[in-house]
């Protein structure tokens, strides 16, 4: 009875988790969307790095303050030789996904990130000549197929909303990559990385914010009607932004690895619902196959990369290790 009880608990508090990571992750795109296009707020840098400034703050307050996690400290030269490289493609790859979302719908830019899979493979078998076995590749088809049509069948298609949802399908691959070896020895979990990270990622685009958009803030802050209430609406997406990687910690603790990649498609698909009701960009049929067959793709890499690892778990210890499968960390740890 015990362990039946115990188990039941263990289920409502992943199905919590999931929820709130749900929750918090359309919030927070479908609030970007609105500020750029309902607010007039056309300031990708801007709004990121105001992301930036409340992650740095929440961070703080939940490790230094409130003592959440313990803060796992890490060498005066590590920071910058290993968190600082990191923080500057976290930083790109938020700020793209920012400008994405200025110039396309949340549908296109939600299906063009699940090709992260794909980018994180290719930049593996690429660049650090890892070995991947044929069923990786194989559950790469159905990803590959998905985003060409979904972007060919596009109505909304901007090439400069596409190459930027693109780059930073690179970007978050490379910043996985780079996690996987530059902070080897380390057991970050989400909060402290936001914790290191998001001050760097202020630090790298507070300049060029300020250089490409202060004119145009100010410029704004003066002609647009409602700017306390928009305001307002500007720094809750920031708060709501941490909020989101610190629900992400709770999601990765409660479930499994198949979970998480279920509910991370699943998450994708929610995304698209709730922004074409919201802001109903026009989807034209074959558009949505494209979109669920990329999902569904997605859904088959996960689950194909968790029987390879176990698989490889169970490998006798005299099998060499180049032949290992090398599998890519496609999680995303921090969102935007």
């Amino acid at each position: 009875m015990e362990e039946g009880k115990m188990g039941n608990v263990a289920t409502v508090r992943a199905v919590l988790a999931i929820l709130q990571w749900w929750g918090f992750n359309v919030t927070v795109i479908i609030m970007n969307k609105w500020i750029f296009q309902k607010l007039e707020f056309k300031f990708p840098l801007t709004v990121s790095c105001v992301h930036f400034i409340c992650s740095s703050i929440g961070a703080y307050i939940a490790i230094k303050v409130l003592k959440i996690k313990p803060l796992i400290e890490v060498a005066p030269e590590d920071r910058w030789k290993r968190i600082f490289p990191m923080s500057f493609v976290f930083c790109i790859n938020i700020v793209l996904g920012n400008v994405s979302l200025r110039y396309i719908p949340v549908s296109f830019m939600q299906t063009i990130k699940s090709f992260t899979p794909a980018t994180t493979v290719i930049l593996q078998w690429l660049v650090w000549r890892k070995y991947f076995e044929w069923r990786i590749w194989a559950s790469l088809v159905p990803i590959v197929g998905g985003i060409l049509l979904t972007s060919v069948t596009e109505l909304s298609f901007n090439m400069s909303g596409f190459c930027a949802a693109m780059v930073g399908c690179l970007a978050t691959s490379t910043k996985t990559i780079l996690a996987e070896s530059l902070l080897h020895g380390y057991k970050f979990d989400s909060i402290n990385t936001v914790y290191y990270m998001a001050p760097f990622a202020t630090m790298i685009l507070s300049i060029p914010a300020i250089v490409l958009e202060g004119g145009g803030v100010i410029n704004w802050l003066y002609t647009y009607d409602s700017t306390v209430p928009a305001l307002i609406i500007i720094i809750t997406s920031g708060v709501l932004a941490f909020c989101l990687n610190f629900s992400i910690f709770y999601v990765i603790h409660s479930t499994t690895a198949v979970t998480f990649n279920v509910a991370g498609n699943l998450k994708v698909a929610a995304a698209v619902l709730i922004s074409w009701m919201i802001f109903r960009n026009p989807i034209s049929a074959m558009n949505a196959v494209g979109c669920g067959i990329t999902l569904v793709g997605c859904t088959f890499y996960g689950y194909v990369r968790h029987l390879i690892s176990q698989q490889a778990t169970a490998q006798s210890p005299r099998t060499p290790r180049s032949r290992l499968e090398m599998l890519p960390l496609v999680g995303e740890k921090q969102e935007n």
